[in-house]
Order: structure tokens, then sequence, then C-alpha cells
């Protein structure tokens, strides 16, 4: 390759990566800011905490649902139509939720249709498309290039949403954020890959590798593949509780919803390093280790905070320090996911991975709201929190990292 055609390329990279991470940046940014909706629902509507945090919980099981879905589509004919198509539910979820204020209501159109929305244009999707047109040495990088923009995403529309629900209610901050999402649907046009190669008869070659079904059942049978399961379950249970909860763990300390917003801006502001050092740090050393020091580093943060006095700056500090791993372990797992079974299936099988993340966020969002409405407070939660992230990082560390050969059949 030409020194020209190396430019090129690696230009060609870099435009690839900035449109993925800027679909991420719109759909996390959207539905990572969910949680400041809870309180203004619960007043307006009527509704408890416990309701509007299960249908948030099944938003949780349905993103994750949604993306090894899509992800086997997109695997086959394409990311395009993937992400325009999530663009256009998740945005129409979020004009349906304030004329359907009731339990129901929100759970169809914000546990079902945004959040299904918000999974065809999420990680899964968005890395496969990119992995499969970077070589092997980029892709750690790809990966958390794309994860920082859905933490800057978060970091910009979590003070946005919050200043239109204080000064124009928190129907008009659902609509600006619908609106907002369908800029989704041009910049999924850049996403397109190229032509498939052709045999000298003119036909399409023929992919390489074995099919889905048998990726799937040698997956399946590697015990690598179930450690990175349970490690991201974890990552699920403590992201849903802390995206879905901070807000009211700080509203029962008596602070501001200005100090909640600041807080979730502070993760997703912090967690841009992370996941651009995770990324980076990948290249260099063992992903498995990587994601062990990840959980390790959560357990102790919320024991430090369980030990601190509840101030705006304990908040605050809390956040950075947790943002700075809130979405580090994408990149470590999409590229073991990526090194033990390739790339022509990992948009399904990192997908399934962000499914087992989702199971987690389910339990995360719900139990957060069960333990609000039977005990008081969230302590319970935070100590199962410590345990999780201490058995994940036990957990990832017999993880294998050399490329799993595949089987060949025999007759």
């Amino acid at each position: 390759m030409t020194t020209v055609e190396q430019g090129a390329s690696s230009r060609s990279a870099w435009l690839l990566m900035i449109v993925a991470a800027s679909i991420l940046t719109l759909t996390m940014g959207v539905r990572q800011s969910l949680g400041l909706f809870v309180v203004p629902i619960h007043d307006s509507a009527g509704l408890s905490i416990a309701q509007i945090s299960f249908a948030l919980a099944i938003g949780q099981l349905m993103w994750g649902v949604a993306q090894p879905l899509f992800g086997m589509y997109a695997d086959r004919r394409g990311s395009v139509g993937v992400v325009q198509l999530g663009g256009l539910m998740l945005a129409s979820g979020l004009v349906l939720a304030p004329f359907l204020p009731s339990q129901w209501g929100l759970l169809f159109a914000l546990g079902i249709l945004s959040a299904a929305g918000a999974g065809a244009g999420s990680f899964s999707i968005l890395i496969g498309a990119t992995s499969k047109l970077l070589p092997p040495e980029r892709r750690p990088f790809a990966a958390g290039f794309i994860n920082a923009g859905g933490s800057f995403g978060q970091f910009l529309f979590a003070p946005i949403a919050q200043a239109i629900i204080a000064s124009a209610g928190w129907a008009a901050a659902m609509f600006t954020l619908a609106a907002t999402s369908l800029l989704t649907l041009p910049l999924a046009r850049s996403l397109r890959a190229p032509p498939a190669p052709v045999t000298a008869a003119g036909a399409p070659a023929a992919d390489a590798g074995p099919a889905l079904g048998a990726e799937l059942r040698r997956a399946f049978a590697d015990r690598s593949y179930w450690c990175l399961h349970l490690g991201f379950f974890t990552c699920g249970l403590h992201i849903a509780f802390l995206v879905t909860h901070l807000p009211g763990e700080i509203a029962l300390c008596g602070l501001s919803a200005n100090v909640s917003a600041a807080a979730l801006a502070l993760i997703g502001l912090f967690n841009i390093a992370g996941s651009l050092t995770a990324g980076a740090l990948g290249q260099r050393y063992r992903m498995k280790y990587l994601l062990a020091g990840i959980y390790a580093s959560r357990a102790l943060m919320i024991a430090l905070y369980l030990v601190s006095p509840r101030t705006p700056l304990t908040f605050y500090l809390f956040a950075a320090a947790l943002g700075f791993t809130w979405l580090a372990t994408v990149p470590p797992t999409a590229g073991l996911v990526g090194k033990l079974f390739g790339t022509r299936y990992l948009a399904t099988l990192f997908g399934l991975t962000l499914l087992s993340h989702q199971i987690g966020g389910f339990f995360g969002a719900w139990l957060g709201g069960v333990t609000i409405s039977r005990f008081g407070d969230y302590s319970w939660m935070w100590y199962l929190d410590m345990g999780f992230a201490l058995i994940a990082a036990v957990a990832n560390l017999p993880i294998r990292e050399e490329r799993v050969a595949p089987r060949l059949a025999t007759a």
C-alpha cells in the first residue's frame, strides 16, 4: 500500500469512527438521561417510583434483547437500515410517553419502543460495523473511541434535559430529545460498507468461515465467553441502578436536582477519558486484566462512598471516579469477543453479551425501586453492587485471550 493509500485509509477509518461515535452520542445521551424523568413523572402522573422504575427496568432489558436481534440482521444485510429504523423507534417512544402517563403506557413507550430503538443504534451494531472495516490492531482503540461518544452524550444531554424539565416540564424535554434522536438517520448512511468482492463470473463472493449457528454453538461452549457474560451482567446491574436511582439517592440527602444533573454529566465526561484509556490499553495489555481491575475498583469506590459525608462534593467525586470505569468495560469486552471469535458475527456475539448486561440492568433498575419503596433508602443495593463487583473481578481472570480455533465439521 502506498503512502497516499495509507493516508486515505486512515482518513476513512477516522471518519467511520467519528460517525459511529456521533450516533452513540445521540442514542446513549437520550437513554442515559431518563433517570432525570423519574421524579417529575412521579409528581405529575401520580405513579409510584417503583412503577416508573419497572418501566425503565423493562427498557434496560429490551435494549439488551434488541441488540443481538438487530445485530443478526446487521451482520447479514448491513447496519444502515438497522440504525435508521432504531432512530425512528427511539423518537416515536419519546414522543408517545407524555401522552401515555400510566404504568402500561410508559412500559410501552419507554420500556419497549424507545429502548429497542436505542438498542438498534448502540454498541454491538456500531462496533460490529466498524470492526469489519478496520485492521485488528485498530479495533480496541476504535471500540474505545466509539464508546467515548456514548459517554459524551450523557455529559451533553443530562444538563440540557434537566434544564428543559425545570423550565418547560418533562413533556417538553421528551419532545426535544425525540427531535434530536432523528439526527441518527442521516448519520447512519456513512456506515455503508463497501461492495462485497465478486467472483470472475460476476457473482458476490461467498463469505468465509462458519455459519452463524455453528459460531453460536462454539461460543456457547466456550467458558471464556460465559465469563464475559457474568462480568457484563454485573456492569449492567451497576449502571442501570445508578443512572435510574442516583438522582433519587441525591434527593434523599436533601440536595437539589441540579446536583443530580451535574453528577450524571460528570459520569459521562470522565467516562470519555476512561473509554479512550481502556481502548488504548487494550492494544498493549491483556484485556481480561483490565476488566478485572475495573470491576474491583468499583467495589472500592462504593465502599468509600458509603463512609463519606453526603455533600455535593462527595457526589461529584464519586461520579467522576465511577465515571472513569462506567462503560470502560465495553472496549475490552468487545475486543475479547472479536479476539476469540473474529468479526464476522461480532454484532451478534457481542450483542448477546450486551443482553446479559441488560438483564443485569433490569435487576439494577427494578430492585433499586423495590429497595427504596420497602426500606426507605438504597443501602442494600449498594452492598449488592459491591458483592457483584468482586465476583466479576474474579470471574474475568480465567478468560483465555488466544483466538479459539474453529472446529472443522466431521463427516
